[in-house]
């Protein structure tokens, strides 16, 4: 079977990295499976994406389409005319898309257009949020695809809701996980860890990217001053965004415990949350990652597409509210915390359970 893998965004690069290993697992013992990887370059700063594919032990990608830049419709339509050409060179039996970029809908799109089969991994999720680029993303690739892996049995609950029969939707468990278990050894400290002599559990790391939180410049200076304001004195660490830097820069924020630091690479970035007090984010996969490590996580969100990390992990959803966010910081440093526990299939195995279930296409 002939497979091309899709990895376009900094979330790809993390997710295409165990399958990968379980294909190259089963080539080792005698099974007729190849793949391609496909980079559309959606992500360009060698920041946000290079530093993967040494960290992670991925190979070079068979070819970058350089992809990068542009508006949503702009990177979109590139991103479709160069991986068109791409796989009218390079046919394959089966594509592989991950998660909910622009990338990943761009490419799904064209291969079914091409009449070739598409796989899905982490299908199903939801936020429900037609406000969210990604929200669009995610529906109109699974309204195309042909089998879906869910990280979750709530994932392929909304599968179902939408007319997808059952004997397409293969609940496998979650690959971010995959990675983060196999890479946790290697974690490694940031340079900002020896420079402000960070300490397990007294620090907070803070990510935010998304449009609704971070383009209005009064709605980004209010969310930090309440945050800074909140977390009684400890350092927060904010690996800032490319795109938020622009705006954060002219906010004029000056705090002693607030601490800017370029995109780190996994293996920092991981250590960093592993050993925070806390993680203040708008981001989806770190809620997983924090689940996983037991680490209490707030969500400037008013929805997720990853219920599980609430309902079992560590999660709250606090939206962005000064007042809602100056109360879930106050319930952390009065030790009301909830515990969570790790969703069922984040075991570390998901990707093997991908790989076997394509081979079983085959046959």
């Amino acid at each position: 079977m002939k497979t091309t893998i899709i990895a376009g965004a900094r979330p790809n690069f993390i997710k295409v990295a165990p399958v990968i290993h379980a294909i190259k697992k089963a080539q080792q013992n005698g099974e007729k499976i190849a793949y391609r990887l496909v980079h559309t370059g959606q992500h360009y700063d060698p920041k946000m994406s290079d530093t993967f594919f040494i960290e992670l032990n991925i190979p070079q990608p068979d070819i970058n389409l350089e992809c990068g830049g542009g508006t949503q419709a702009e990177q979109t339509a590139a991103i479709m005319i160069a991986f068109e050409k791409e796989l009218v060179a390079n046919p394959a039996d089966l594509v592989i898309v991950v998660g909910d970029v622009t990338s990943t809908m761009a490419c799904s799109i064209v291969a079914k257009k091409l009449n070739t089969k598409v796989a899905h991994i982490e299908a199903g999720i939801r936020s429900f949020d037609l406000s969210m680029p990604e929200e669009i993303n995610r529906m109109v690739t699974d309204s195309i695809t042909d089998y879906f892996f869910t990280t979750t049995k709530w994932a392929g609950g909304n599968l179902l809701k939408a007319g997808v029969e059952q004997t397409r939707i293969f609940f496998t468990g979650n690959v971010m996980i995959d990675t983060l278990m196999a890479n946790q050894h290697k974690f490694r400290e940031p340079a900002i860890w020896a420079k402000l002599k960070l300490e397990k559990k007294q620090f907070v790391v803070l990510t935010l990217h998304r449009p609704a939180n971070v383009d209005e410049p009064g709605k980004l200076k209010e969310i930090i001053e309440t945050i800074l304001n909140n977390v009684n004195g400890l350092p927060v660490i904010f690996p800032i965004h490319p795109r938020t830097a622009k705006i954060f820069t002219d906010l004029g924020i000056e705090a002693e415990n607030m601490h800017l630091v370029d995109p780190m690479g996994y293996l920092e970035f991981n250590f960093l949350v592993s050993n925070s007090k806390a993680v203040i984010t708008d981001s989806g996969g770190i809620t997983e990652e924090a689940t996983v490590f037991g680490i209490p996580c707030l969500t400037l969100r008013d929805n997720t597409e990853r219920p599980e990390t609430c309902e079992i992990g560590t999660n709250e959803l606090v939206g962005a509210q000064p007042v809602k966010i100056k109360m879930a910081l106050e319930k952390l440093f009065n030790g009301n915390w909830k515990k969570g526990t790790i969703p069922a299939l984040w075991d570390g195995n998901t990707a093997e359970r991908i790989v076997e279930r394509i081979l079983s296409f085959n046959g």
